[in-house]
């Protein structure tokens, strides 16, 4: 039996990040479970804050479970996180999955531009976003190291106050939105 997959994509809105998710999809039979596509769904014009980690974990409940059925699975969003990262890698290796991080990033001035032909071709995929938020989010996002990116980075420990990943990863992941 060959050995599942966990594919994240790492990077800041309109990097890329589904188009990648799409091909890994198509090329590898993975799963895959893109945030935004679940959040207009449910949410359509809105984008609620408090839906968004519950809604992420949820979607990395789908997919730990489809990695245990013996399933590629890739995750498409954001993880702008070290910890995020780092959880879901210790996640997979519990269940004996393999872990393929992508990492896509580009110029300021090309994020906006694909931001603003996403607006205009197809306003339903998507929410509106400053330059400011632009800003603030990419002085935000811990970039991938190469070792990390590659897989021969070890795992890092849990956070302070975590005793597992798996405590860290139900505590940043909550059940519901109350």
């Amino acid at each position: 039996m060959r050995r599942p997959t966990l594919f994240l994509t790492v990077g800041l809105p309109c990097t890329g990040k589904t188009a990648a998710a799409r091909r890994i999809e198509s090329e590898q039979k993975a799963l895959r479970l893109t945030k935004d596509e679940w959040v207009k769904a449910l949410y359509g014009h809105e984008n609620p804050p408090s839906a968004q980690d519950v809604i992420e974990g949820r979607l990395i409940q789908i997919g730990l479970r489809a990695l245990e059925l013996g399933n590629n699975v890739v995750i498409d969003y954001g993880l702008w996180s070290r910890d995020e990262r780092s959880a879901l890698r210790q996640a997979a290796a519990d269940l004996g999955a393999a872990v393929e991080l992508r990492y896509f990033e580009l110029t300021p001035a090309e994020q906006r531009r694909r931001l603003d032909q996403r607006q205009a071709e197809a306003p339903h995929t998507t929410w509106p976003m400053s330059d400011e938020e632009l800003a603030e989010w990419a002085a935000n996002i811990d970039i991938p190291t190469p070792a990390e990116l590659d897989g021969s980075e070890p795992i890092d420990d849990p956070p302070a106050g975590f005793a597992t990943w798996n405590e860290w990863r139900t505590h940043r992941w909550p059940p519901s939105v109350f």
